[in-house]
């Protein structure tokens, strides 16, 4: 489980065995915790769960990952040998 990012306490992780799923990155935070997929070639993300996640929270990761959106793209290709 290799984290890539660690800001505002949110630790940004890739689970290694994770190979059949599209690019996506999970999100850790307390007893908080989400994983969103990543669309690189139309620079969007889909939440596909969250757990313990205030709206503000919620919105706090979705910036993070806007803003780092390429590094997180890199680091997952780089992880997955894509």
């Amino acid at each position: 489980m290799p984290t890539i990012l660690y800001l505002y306490g949110y630790r940004f992780f890739f689970y290694t065995n994770e190979n059949n799923e599209p690019m996506h990155i999970h999100v850790q935070k307390a007893e908080m915790e989400c994983k969103y997929w990543l669309d690189s070639e139309n620079f969007e993300i889909k939440e596909v769960f969250s757990y313990n996640m205030k709206v503000k929270d919620k919105r706090m990761v979705k910036k993070i990952i806007f803003e780092h959106f390429d590094y997180i793209a890199e680091q997952w290709q780089k992880i997955h040998k894509r």
